[in-house]
């Protein structure tokens, strides 16, 4: 079974319970998102593995670890993903970027698949699947279903959000597959949004209703 990872660090809470206010505008709330991102990415990247590589120095050579693969990527699940991007690429500037673009039926609450692009050898990348909200859980099992069928098995999940039953979704779904969240909320409502969340997310973020 997956791990989930609730990334409570003081930080990360303050940012997340500004970005819950329902008062907050999307110039901040985009500002934020960025913030958290970025912070969670130092765990999300934390058993990264390393090597030994020989260093000059200002003084002498030296042996010191270094990232032992450098081909990772960043999936965001569109559109409200994008705004996690530019957090983990501040982190790991050397990082491809593919995206997956799904929406959710407003009456059956399941994904649909329209947009599907990623950078060569994806198959042989560590890949970090991000999106605000883990709601329903189905957006993401989906396109970590994609992201398998092409060949992919080093996968992680980060988001901001998540619903209980989205959590159990994805383990279902993906046991392999670790969650890294700041916040496990109390529920999803009848409209498959996550109670107390924070709203929609991409609406959020760009300001659109």
């Amino acid at each position: 079974m997956s791990e989930v990872h609730v990334l409570d660090h003081p930080l990360i809470c303050d940012k997340l319970s500004r970005m819950r206010r329902v008062s907050t505008p999307p110039k901040e709330f985009r500002t934020l998102l960025k913030e958290i991102s970025l912070l969670m990415g130092y765990e999300v990247t934390r058993n990264f593995a390393t090597k030994l590589a020989t260093v000059q120095t200002p003084i002498c050579m030296g042996t010191f670890p270094v990232l032992r693969d450098d081909h990772f990527t960043i999936v965001p699940i569109l559109r409200a993903g994008i705004g996690m991007v530019d957090g983990l690429l501040e982190l790991m500037p050397t990082a491809h970027v593919g995206h997956i673009g799904l929406y959710r039926d407003e009456e059956t609450h399941k994904p649909i698949e329209y947009y599907f692009k990623m950078p060569d050898g994806i198959e042989e990348s560590t890949i970090i699947v991000v999106d605000p909200m883990l709601a329903t859980g189905n957006s993401a099992a989906d396109a970590i279903d994609m992201l398998k069928r092409r060949g992919c098995k080093n996968i992680r999940l980060m988001n901001l959000v998540a619903a209980p039953e989205g959590v159990k979704t994805m383990q279902q779904r993906h046991p392999d597959v670790d969650i890294y969240v700041a916040a496990v909320d109390e529920k999803l409502n009848r409209q498959a949004y996550i109670v107390p969340g924070l709203g929609d997310a991409g609406d959020r973020i760009f300001g659109t209703k």
